[in-house]
């Protein structure tokens, strides 16, 4: 079920009535089956993978809890982990292996062809669930955190079963841990009021960054990436930059939407954006951006890696970065747009010192220093969203090719000024409002302020989202991770 679909508009009021006039005792009932219908309205079959995944993550966590013998602890949560791993690998990742071992055997003088193999083994019929890179590594955050002894392990099934499937983020995040989420599902809530409002309102702009800016980016932006060999250089480029916006606002959006509905709802999520677009540094930008995913490779496999398995902090970086990628898809595209960014990453924290000894000895001014960090970020970032974007590295390096051919001025590929204008002033319009209030603090801007201010900010809400919201109930870009 999309967030921006008129199905949520009925069934999220009905979630939340049925939920604060039942009693508290059966709250968590009548969110875990709302949860369940809300993943399985687009395909009902795959709810049992959830299903599966939850179960085995249940029983594992009580095994660990059982025994006081550290290799059993190892072994279930071995068998969670590999498990879990197991359902990415085969329902996202199986006909992408395949054709990039195929694509080595061919390398080496070996042809098989790739139909052959899809039709054999029917890989090509097995469906990509919907939020299972996302609610897979909830799970195993969860066993890992039982095997530390973080955590106890939830005795209760159908409470750790809401925990897995709480529906505000369980397609999209954020990646929440169990450590706040599960002791929000026990508590008794009371209605808040202003809980209330300020969750309606994070909602409100989650919708009005999706319907109106988000998705209007990305007529102009499908267009560009339609034809990546345009001698319209500029419009390629600013295809590009329009990208990275769409991408932001679209994510954001939905991680406002999910956060808010939350909320309504008493609890709190974690937040998944930071403003990442102010970042001065490309380590700044990774700690701003889908938070929750990063706080999640940093705890469970970059540590790891350096102090289990020894690795350098350089080696552990690009292996991060690397399953970073691969998590977002299953295309090489991905983990080249992934690993672009390690390499940065790793200059920049190379040249670190070098670079303050020469900002030290031409004394250049701190707003000057971090100005050009934050456009060097952003123009490197538009450029290495160009393969996330693109369905292969072949058309990537084309549109980036012709990307540069400046010979033609021409911008207006979708034959309408107006439209283009409009790109550029909700930019600028979020951006403001980011840049004072964060993507966490959107409902100062209506709370507490005085009921005409209020009205008239309703008013002109519905006024937007009618004159200049694009209602084609496009899918959230990350609905595909």
């Amino acid at each position: 079920m999309l967030f921006n679909s008129f199905e949520f508009l009925y069934f999220f009021p009905l979630m939340v009535l049925g939920f604060y006039l039942l009693n508290h005792r059966y709250r968590w009932l009548w969110l875990l089956l709302g949860s369940y219908y809300f993943y399985a309205s687009a395909e009902p079959v795959l709810l049992v993978l959830l299903v599966a995944s939850t179960l085995v993550d249940y029983f594992c966590g009580l095994q660990m809890a059982q025994t006081a013998t550290q290799k059993i602890k190892k072994w279930f949560l071995a068998a969670s982990i590999l498990i879990n791993v197991g359902l990415l690998v085969v329902f996202k990742y199986l006909l992408f292996f395949t054709h990039s071992f195929l694509g080595v055997l061919d390398f080496f003088g070996i042809a098989i062809a790739t139909t052959d193999v899809s039709q054999t083994y029917h890989i090509n019929q097995i469906l990509l669930p919907v939020g299972i890179s996302f609610y897979t590594f909830q799970t195993m955050s969860y066993s890992i955190e039982v095997y530390r002894g973080n955590i106890p392990a939830e005795k209760h099934l159908g409470k750790f079963a809401l925990y897995v499937a709480f529906f505000p983020q369980l397609v999209a995040g954020p990646i929440e841990r169990a450590s706040r989420l599960l002791p929000q599902l026990k508590k008794k809530i009371t209605i808040d009021t202003q809980q209330i409002e300020k969750g309606l309102i994070m909602m409100a702009w989650g919708f009005f960054l999706k319907l109106v800016v988000a998705d209007r980016l990305g007529i102009y932006v499908d267009q560009a990436f339609s034809d990546p060999t345009s001698p319209h250089g500029i419009a390629l480029f600013l295809g590009s930059l329009f990208f990275s916006f769409q991408i932001y606002y679209d994510f954001s959006a939905y991680t406002a939407i999910a956060i808010g509905a939350a909320k309504v709802l008493g609890f709190d999520l974690m937040h998944n954006f930071n403003r990442p677009f102010f970042s001065t540094s490309s380590m700044e930008f990774w700690k701003r951006w889908h938070i929750s995913l990063m706080y999640w490779m940093r705890d469970y496999l970059y540590r790891p890696l350096v102090v289990n398995l020894k690795l350098t902090r350089l080696q552990a970086v690009l292996m991060v970065f690397f399953v970073i990628g691969l998590w977002h898809g299953a295309n090489w595209t991905f983990v080249l747009w992934s690993m672009l960014n390690a390499v940065l990453l790793i200059v920049e924290v190379a040249s670190l010192n070098m670079r303050t000894t020469l900002f030290k000895k031409y004394k250049i001014p701190k707003k000057v220093i971090n100005g050009a960090g934050a456009v060097i970020i952003l123009g490197y970032l538009m450029v290495s969203l160009i393969f996330f974007r693109s369905a292969s590295i072949g058309q990537a390096l084309v549109y980036i090719e012709h990307m540069f051919n400046l010979k033609s001025l021409h911008i207006n590929i979708l034959g309408n000024y107006l439209e283009l204008f409009l790109c550029f002033v909700f930019i600028g319009l979020v951006q403001t409002v980011h840049y004072y209030k964060g993507n966490n603090k959107i409902y100062e801007l209506v709370l507490n302020k005085t009921s005409a201010i209020k009205s008239l900010a309703y008013i002109g809400y519905i006024v937007l989202i009618i004159l200049f919201g694009v209602h084609r109930q496009n899918t959230f870009i990350y609905f595909q991770f």
